[in-house]
């Protein structure tokens, strides 16, 4: 993983792409089937920890770094996105087209865009390149099942795209995953590096054996339809999980979006701009381990044990929708930063399952700025330490809220 603290975009515009050349192909073993590989190389903030609330919803932040928890700054798709990774068509003025074969990896050593079609099995294609190199790999109606490797994996490079044209491609690893060296490979789309998911078309995942994307830094999504069956986690990243648009659907048998970084409790972040994200978890919706915040798009999370949880959440705009069977938002001690759940606007209904469940929990604060909100709970508010309503429409089981106190029980509670 590289060495770096969540830095973000400068205002510097990254250049698209450089002019290339297609170079040579050398063949290596691939040890799943035997036969040879084709290896194509071209050449070419809000509280800062007191209990006072804030009613703010936008900032600029250039090459600043994004603080977790409660020192995270508000950030806007100029923070966070690329000009190319906004982009949903690749330039293709010197890009190589490839056709996959079963059997065959195909490994993409140098920076350039490459276009892949065909359908194979026991095939994944492999990013090797230069620290330095950006690689943009064009999936034009690609199908891939494997046993034991990922589809897609980003091993070296500085950073990936992945853009669907307007198409439909397939992805599946079946089996148990086979470990490179030290490297435990546990998803179908598997990066050491940034990488962002992009383009016009459909890519649909089958992760029965483990998760659907993973990756050791950011997972970036600003476009294209994806729908993600897991065994695991749907979305996961170490540093952070950013969306600014797209139509995502995951049904997870743990998280269905999951950022946590064990080397750095700073990381570990989830930032929704956009798009429509419909999403089942056996375990948490959205989990991220400094902060989840949403501005806008459309949330819904049809099944949760927790809907969303973080050591800092902010809703500052959108339309959430989630059920839970214990609680809805969580705001729990997982970095050394104030823990609360901040609400500045947008529209929420929570419907949670009954027991000792609450829409809101926190083991901090919870503040209400704005917005409008709607709980049928068993408990509507749980906190450790204020909680203020200073704006918003709240409604509880049908009841108009003016005050905000930590109550267990009395409720309705449960799905409508």
């Amino acid at each position: 993983m590289k060495s770096k603290k969540f830095n973000r975009i400068s205002a510097i515009t990254m250049a698209l792409l450089l002019s290339v050349a297609a170079g040579g192909c050398s063949t290596e073993t691939n040890g799943n089937s035997g036969n040879s590989a084709t290896t194509q190389s071209a050449i070419t903030t809000a509280p800062t920890g007191t209990a006072e609330p804030t009613n703010e919803t936008s900032a600029v932040e250039t090459d600043a770094e994004v603080e977790a928890g409660a020192e995270a700054a508000v950030q806007t798709a100029s923070d966070l996105f690329t000009d190319r990774d906004l982009a949903q068509t690749a330039d293709l003025a010197a890009a190589t087209s490839l056709t996959l074969e079963s059997g065959k990896d195909v490994t993409l050593t140098n920076e350039g865009v490459y276009v892949l079609s065909g359908e194979a099995e026991n095939t994944t294609v492999v990013v090797e390149a230069a620290e330095d190199a950006k690689v943009q790999i064009v999936l034009d109606g690609v199908r891939i099942t494997n046993e034991d490797a990922p589809a897609i994996y980003v091993k070296a490079g500085d950073k990936a795209f992945v853009t669907t044209t307007d198409s439909e491609s397939y992805m599946e690893v079946s089996g148990t995953y086979t470990a490179d060296g030290e490297t435990n490979l546990d998803a179908v789309i598997f990066s050491r590096s940034d990488i962002t998911l992009n383009g016009t078309g459909a890519l649909e995942i089958a992760a029965p054996t483990g998760n659907g994307i993973s990756s050791k830094d950011d997972v970036k999504i600003t476009g294209g339809e994806y729908t993600i069956q897991s065994s695991a986690d749907g979305l996961e990243a170490n540093d952070a999980i950013l969306i600014h648009d797209g139509s995502i659907t995951i049904d997870s048998g743990k998280d269905a979006l999951h950022s946590e970084n064990d080397e750095d409790a700073s990381l570990g972040q989830i930032i929704i701009e956009g798009g429509a994200l419909t999403l089942s978890a056996a375990d948490d919706g959205i989990r991220a381990n400094s902060l989840v915040q949403i501005d806008g798009g459309t949330v819904n999370i049809e099944n949760s044990e927790e809907g969303i949880e973080a050591n800092y959440i902010r809703v500052n705009n959108g339309q959430i929708t989630l059920y839970a069977k214990n609680d809805g938002m969580n705001a729990a001690q997982k970095i050394d930063s104030e823990v609360a759940i901040e609400v500045n606007g947008g529209t929420l209904d929570l419907s949670i399952g009954s027991g000792d469940t609450d829409a809101f929990d926190s083991n901090g604060n919870i503040y209400i700025n704005g917005g409008t909100i709607n709980v049928d709970a068993s408990s509507a508010f749980d906190f450790d330490g204020t909680g203020q309503l200073n704006g918003g429409n709240v409604t509880v089981n049908g009841q108009t809220v003016t005050e905000m106190t930590a109550s267990r029980g009395g409720g309705r509670g449960g799905r409508r």
